[in-house]
């Protein structure tokens, strides 16, 4: 293969396949449809997954795991990663994590973690704190605020109908 033959029989404006207009044609008769049998009907096409009526590998193969589409993602940083990334007094909030790469990724929540020491007085915001997280921002003299987020569903509690008016 030469470079010159890469677009050969590549054609700007390709004319439309006239099927059905008489045996000369070369594409009369069925209409390169072929002789009977589903594709050869009116309106059929066939499913993305179909292999020609055997299973569809998409069936053959066991699903694994659990994947719940509308958990919340949580990222998660940690009481060390804050101390080590953080000058003395600064306050940390979810665009200063995001500069800083700490909390980059796409996410719900904001969870403090408390892995690693922390020094310094940080005030932290964040939707979540563990609770060694909790003893080592106050045991420094920080402050966490915990931001708001969608009220939590509490266990046993039936959602309320409003009462019909007659």
């Amino acid at each position: 293969m030469n470079l010159h033959d890469v677009n050969r029989g590549i054609k700007k404006h390709k004319k439309k396949k006239r099927v059905g207009r008489g045996i000369g044609s070369g594409h009369g008769k069925t209409s390169g449809r072929g002789h009977k049998g589903q594709g050869a009907l009116a309106g059929w096409s066939a499913a993305l997954i179909f292999e020609g009526g055997a299973s569809p590998l998409i069936r053959r193969i066991p699903k694994r795991g659990f994947n719940n589409a509308f958990a919340k993602t949580i990222a998660v940083v940690n009481v060390g990663d804050i101390n080590t990334h953080f000058d003395l007094g600064t306050e940390s909030t979810l665009d200063v994590l995001r500069t800083k790469n700490l909390a980059k990724e796409r996410h719900d929540e904001l969870k403090v973690l408390g892995d690693g020491e922390l020094a310094k007085k940080f005030k932290i915001s964040a939707h979540r704190f563990s609770k060694s997280a909790l003893e080592k921002i106050q045991k420094s003299g920080g402050e966490a605020i915990v931001l708001p987020g969608k009220a939590p569903v509490v266990k046993g509690q039936k959602k309320v109908k409003p009462a019909k008016k007659v």
